[in-house]
């Protein structure tokens, strides 16, 4: 069951109603706890479909659904008892289970991070794998963010270093480069699901790294032609993008110069 029918149940059987825009709360303060705990187990008919997909569901775990059962009766106990001792080893194997769908990353300079499994993770491993080294060759990982965990990876002193202090992670684009040779800072939103560097996230992120020492580059990652297309007319002037599927190219919006930040 996904997060909306889960409200809609609570206001149907509980009188419990929230708002719909209240989705992502409900999610992360109530659901997640639950998967924690290892009551609940994520996406069983799909376990590599990411987090925050729209089509997300929720099962309960098999031990706690059959303890369940048993309340009201006799046994239930000695079956709450004999389920509270197996909790740790129930909460390990399920993150052991999360654990191997996650993606493996080795950065740059040899650290290695996971990050949490879907098509917009898969997605930001091409741009570290293959775009860094092709078009920034030696340059410095700053951040990468994480649908789940929102930041896999944040460099905050090489940001400070470059006059860029950052509170809010939420506003960060997918990936932060910065490419010494050149002094250019490179900002890339990975698209799979949500929009590109359009002109409103153009002025955000210009906002947000305004007192950057280096020069900044827009740049937006889509998977392949196709995801493209649905989103191009919202794409930014005076930014670049990469598709992973065409990975030795780039797409200039009013491109003067085959890579570079504009003054």
């Amino acid at each position: 069951m996904g997060i909306t029918p889960m409200m809609q149940f609570f206001a149907k059987h509980y009188g419990k109603k929230y708002a719909p825009n209240t989705r992502e709360t409900v999610r992360r303060q109530t659901v997640h706890q639950f998967v924690q705990a290892g009551l609940i187990i994520e996406n069983p008919d799909n376990p590599s479909r990411p987090t925050n997909s729209p089509k997300a569901v929720y099962q309960i775990g098999p031990s706690a659904l059959k303890l369940l059962r048993q309340f009201g009766r006799a046994a239930w106990r000695q079956r709450l008892k004999e389920y509270q001792r197996s909790t740790p080893t129930l909460k390990e194997r399920y993150a052991r289970e999360r654990e191997m769908r996650e993606i493996p990353l080795t950065l740059s300079d040899g650290k290695e991070i996971r990050l949490s499994p879907g098509s917009h993770n898969e997605l930001v491993k091409k741009i570290l794998d293959i775009f860094c080294p092709h078009f920034t060759p030696g340059g410095r990982i700053i951040y990468v963010g994480d649908t789940r965990k929102k930041q896999a990876h944040f460099d905050s002193d090489a940001l400070r270093e470059l006059g860029v202090r950052i509170e809010e992670h939420g506003k960060m684009p997918d990936v932060v480069v910065h490419y010494p040779n050149k002094n250019w800072l490179v900002l890339i939103e990975a698209v799979t699901s949500h929009g590109p560097v359009n002109p409103k996230r153009h002025q955000e992120l210009k906002e947000l790294f305004a007192e950057s020492q280096a020069s900044i580059i827009y740049l937006t990652a889509f998977p392949d032609r196709r995801s493209m297309a649905e989103y191009l007319p919202e794409v930014s002037w005076e930014t670049e993008v990469w598709i992973a599927d065409s990975p030795s190219h780039l797409i200039h919006f009013n491109g003067e110069r085959f890579l570079g930040p504009y003054k």
